[in-house]
């Protein structure tokens, strides 16, 4: 996995490429909800850095298959890993915050996007109350 500083955009980039591909379908709804959703404004980066992390990451997990090339899309060490790199709690509430719109950008929550949802806000101790107190009192 490629280095990125902590609480760069690129490290909070990178969970949700994580997110985006962990159910195996790249949809065009969660690319157009990135546009819609003013991620790459929210998280400082251009649309195309953004774009560059995915296939990074894509190519990273590539990387990491079996033998047989199966690629294990939640990896629950590297999962592990990857949330290290965000430790500052607002950026982590906004990538949960925006992790969550993206999920439901092809009108479903895939199991996987929920599993991956889930462990995230688990692992950094995030209810959803936290993120709609976070978005409502601003």
């Amino acid at each position: 996995m490629r280095p990125y500083s902590p609480n760069s955009p690129e490290a909070m980039s990178r969970l949700l490429a994580m997110l985006i591909v962990t159910d195996g379908n790249l949809d065009q709804h969660e690319i157009e909800a990135l546009d819609a959703l003013h991620v790459y404004e929210v998280l400082g980066l251009s649309r195309k850095d953004f774009m560059q992390v995915l296939v990074d990451y894509c190519n990273d997990i590539s990387d990491e298959a079996e033998q047989d090339g199966t690629i294990h899309l939640i990896d629950l060490p590297r999962v592990d890993r990857l949330l290290e790199d965000v430790t500052d709690r607002n950026r982590r509430i906004l990538v949960c915050a925006l992790a969550l719109d993206l999920s439901k950008a092809d009108g479903t929550i895939s199991e996987s996007e929920m599993t991956l949802l889930r462990y995230m806000m688990a692992h950094w101790n995030i209810t959803l109350d936290d993120l709609e107190n976070e978005f409502i009192r601003n």
